[in-house]
């Protein structure tokens, strides 16, 4: 975190406040300021702005230079005074004001250098024991679970460690192995929509949280609409990202879209059984596309890690007949949709459904292939900017 004169920015959390109000500024805006600001000590050339900002994108130096001004003016500075940021004539700009460091820079930026989470356990009704974690501090935020998680796991893989450390970077946040999978028990005989929703009330009151925002990915998504449907009350605000009211086979309508969905899913079970790599990978690959190589080998080694094979095919089948399109319009809370456009395992049209349900709700599209967005793709400070300034409201 960054302080110079009544400004703070938050790069991670991609969080500009001035005079305590939060600045909302583009992205390339942003990203213009925070690597003049990492970079104070020297003047930054032209040309490594470029690259910093827009990487491999050819842009018109107007372009820069109307961000350097939209960054002036959102930080109370302008061309004339330059008392923030100022020109260099002929080689490039500097970030002249007086900046101190909140926090320990030479501390690496990963969740369990910065705080610890403390992981506990509750007991369902039907017997299967459930393990949440929390971590961090400030106003309380609940994640429902999603497709195999592991709250350990999680914690250092570059699949979540970013999400994890930007949500509880401002809330008291409360993650969960749903019942299958990661540290809660994996024998377990009740498995689908109603003994997730009652897994997710009972975290809920274990965690002694009682009126906060819900967050559902994927999945989790359909979770988070039925348990706001049943808890109007508890339910501050409603943030689903990759979400989808119906799954693939509850929503193919053509007979080709159902034997498309029922091919779909019966390569899974059977590739799932067999313990195949190579499915794996290229199940990995529908899920981040746009993602190198490595992170699709850490999203195959965070499943393997996850759950058994036979739970797999269980939450395969499980998925699949999701369906909350009937109780979505009753959801009462303020929602944000966000949505990466090329997603590939759950299409765009599902967000546009979840738009048309859920009275009065936003919908955003990311400029991402990614069904789990990723840390260093350009689509990652657009989801935090959007997430944090609808819970800041």
């Amino acid at each position: 975190m960054y302080r110079f004169r009544d400004c703070e920015v938050d790069p991670r959390g991609f969080m500009l406040r001035r005079g305590g109000d939060q600045v909302r500024v583009e992205r390339q805006v942003f990203g213009v300021l925070v690597h003049l600001i990492e970079h104070r000590d020297r003047v930054v050339p032209k040309v490594e702005l470029l690259d910093a900002v827009w990487g491999n994108r050819f842009v018109s130096e107007s372009a820069l230079t109307s961000r350097l001004k939209d960054a002036r003016r959102a930080v109370g500075d302008d061309g004339h005074r330059q008392e923030v940021i100022a020109t260099v004539h002929g080689v490039g700009y500097r970030f002249v004001a007086a900046v101190e460091v909140m926090g320990d820079p030479a501390l690496p930026a990963t969740p369990g250098t910065r705080m610890v989470q403390e992981i506990h356990y509750c007991d369902s009704p039907d017997g299967a024991r459930l393990a949440f974690a929390v971590c961090g501090e400030g106003p309380p935020l609940v994640k429902a679970a999603n497709w195999l998680t592991h709250l350990d796991h999680e914690w250092s893989s570059v699949i979540w460690r970013h999400w994890i450390q930007w949500l509880a970077g401002a809330h008291y946040l409360v993650r969960y192995d749903e019942r299958g999978c990661g540290l809660s028990d994996w024998d377990v005989s009740e498995f689908g929509l109603d003994a997730w929703v009652e897994d997710l009330e009972l975290v809920a009151d274990s965690a002694g949280v009682d009126r906060f925002p819900l967050l559902g990915v994927s999945q989790g998504g359909a979770v988070a609409i039925e348990y706001a449907v049943r808890h109007p009350d508890r339910v501050s605000r409603l943030v689903l990202v990759g979400a989808y009211s119906r799954g693939r086979l509850a929503r193919a309508t053509s007979d080709e879209e159902r034997q498309e969905a029922s091919l779909d899913l019966a390569l899974g079970r059977v590739s799932w059984r067999r313990d195949d790599a190579a499915f794996r990978q290229v199940f990995a690959s529908q899920f981040l596309p746009d993602a190198p190589r490595e992170t699709w080998d850490a999203f195959n080694e965070l499943q393997r890690a996850t759950t058994s094979v036979a739970n797999v095919v269980r939450f395969l089948d499980a998925f699949a007949h999701i369906d909350v399109s009937a109780v979505a319009p009753s959801v009462r809370c303020p929602t944000l949709i966000v949505h990466a456009r090329r997603d590939i395992r759950v299409p765009e049209s599902q967000a546009h459904e979840l738009a048309k349900l859920i009275p009065g709700s936003r919908l955003v599209f990311l400029d991402s292939g990614n069904h789990i967005i990723t840390e260093h793709e350009a689509a990652w400070p657009v989801l935090v900017s959007e997430v944090n300034r609808f819970l800041a409201n």
